[in-house]
């Protein structure tokens, strides 16, 4: 990304020892300490999902998509609560789609929740579809659940003038159009006014159920820009706007689909919750701690929660991760995103390929595509995170996930723990759906915290 300028080496420290930590090399920062044993109110308003969500058609190459993640056009790839308020999630089969039921300006639609995108954006009805080379294709081929949302039908919108929406995502996807204010309600919460984008121009890959994104992340990490022609869209004429409920701070209890239903079942009703102004609904443990999220420096691209500081993700720091027969080395940085939009957790080549070792039998690196795959029955050694302290483990029913199919039709695996690339100062590596069904995470972007919260086996 350009940002992360962590200083430190990478050493090889001490001999192979049962549950071993592969400890994380401090960087300097003016984060306060983290707050352990975190108390947090229950949520107190739920609505379950209606709609069912079957695997998007993206990612029925999964394999080779695996790296992709979202990206703005011009940059590398940021809510007073009322009642607090909580609606559950579907997912779309094997990858990181939780869905939920979202009404603008009366409408009503199935979207995308992503803490590692910012933007709440809905395809607006007679929108132009395109393939990934920018071909014209038919509207069908984009695959939205509905035929977009119509303007010209809601009574509160209102179009934001000479600006556009503009961006794209990192598997070539990308979405062009105008830019308006509604009212966006969720779970029984309403936002009047809230900025959204509506774009006519779009080459997306979908699942026939969602028709947009409710993006979670921060202000700076916003795609509107102050232009109409998308050639013309940079940093210089960004306009950043603060993102759907970003006043409060909200919830997300992730839940598994078992691996029958991964396989076999393309709708994975209600698997967990998007919670609004209190802790999801869902059994936890005695084992919290509350964490800074971690800021960059405007001026020197170095982790800073200090004076002008900027939030892009939801990045907390890791102190070490802990597993079986591995070795102890230090890492160039510990900047990891927490990120619904990502299934699996992607670590430095280093600690992957050490855990991937300790599969029976062991997991293999793909040489064609980039991932550990390994037997689908294969014993899981055990794995956790340590994050302000607090060590958070992870079930092994997250670490095989049914990737694809060969040509005789055998189930291919792939671990759920993978290569996040080289560890490099400049680096970022991500904790994804894999670590999320673990804990109930609780964000609060305006105090610039999160809240971890180990959930009970289920």
């Amino acid at each position: 990304m350009g940002l992360l300028t962590v200083l430190s080496a990478l050493s090889l420290l001490g001999e192979a020892a049962y549950a071993a930590e592969f400890n994380i090399g401090r960087h300097i920062s003016v984060a306060p300490y983290p707050k352990e044993d975190t108390m947090l109110p229950l949520a107190e308003f739920s609505v379950p999902f209606t709609a069912k969500a079957p695997r998007r058609s993206s990612k029925t190459s999964a394999l080779a998509a695996l790296r992709g993640k979202p990206a703005n056009t011009t940059r590398s790839k940021a809510f007073g609560a009322g009642d607090a308020s909580t609606v559950a999630v579907d997912g779309g089969n094997f990858d990181n789609e939780y869905l939920t039921n979202v009404t603008i300006g009366g409408q009503h639609f199935s979207l995308i929740i992503d803490t590692g995108s910012s933007d709440t954006w809905v395809a607006q009805k007679g929108f132009n579809c395109f393939d990934l080379d920018g071909n014209p294709v038919s509207p069908d081929n984009c695959a939205f659940g509905t035929d977009g949302f119509d303007t010209a039908v809601s009574k509160t919108f209102r179009l934001f003038p000479n600006v556009s929406f503009n961006i794209t995502y990192g598997d070539g996807e990308f979405l062009s159009g105008p830019v308006g204010f509604d009212t966006v309600t969720i779970g029984g919460l309403s936002i009047a006014h809230q900025e959204i984008g509506v774009p006519t121009l779009a080459a997306w890959r979908g699942d026939g159920i969602n028709t947009g994104f409710v993006g979670l992340a921060f202000p700076v990490e916003t795609s509107v820009y102050n232009t109409t022609d998308p050639t013309k869209a940079s940093n210089e004429n960004q306009l950043p706007y603060s993102p759907l409920f970003f006043s409060a701070f909200f919830s997300l209890a992730f839940d598994r689909a078992s691996f029958h239903q991964e396989v076999n079942d393309p709708f994975d009703p209600n698997l967990g919750f998007l919670s609004f102004g209190g802790i999801a609904p869902v059994p936890v443990v005695n084992r919290a701690v509350t964490v800074p999220i971690q800021g960059y420096s405007a001026t020197k691209g170095i982790p800073s929660n200090g004076p002008g500081s900027e939030f892009f993700f939801y990045t907390v720091d890791v102190e070490a991760y802990t597993f079986p027969g591995s070795n102890r080395v230090f890492t160039a940085n510990n900047n990891t995103v927490l990120d619904s939009g990502t299934t699996l957790n992607l670590l430095p080549a280093d600690v992957a390929a050490a855990y991937n070792a300790q599969f029976y039998p062991e997991a293999v690196l793909d040489p064609d595509f980039g991932v550990y795959i390994v037997d689908c029955n294969a014993r899981v050694p055990d794995f956790s995170v340590v994050i302000g302290g607090k060590t958070f483990s992870i079930d092994a029913r997250d670490q095989i996930l049914p990737a694809s199919t060969d040509d005789e039709g055998n189930i291919i695996c792939m671990t759920g723990t993978q290569d996040g690339g080289p560890d490099v100062a400049d680096g970022i590596f991500v904790l994804g759906d894999v670590f999320l069904h673990n804990v109930v995470a609780t964000f609060n972007p305006v105090a610039g915290e999160v809240t971890l919260t180990q959930r009970a086996k289920y």
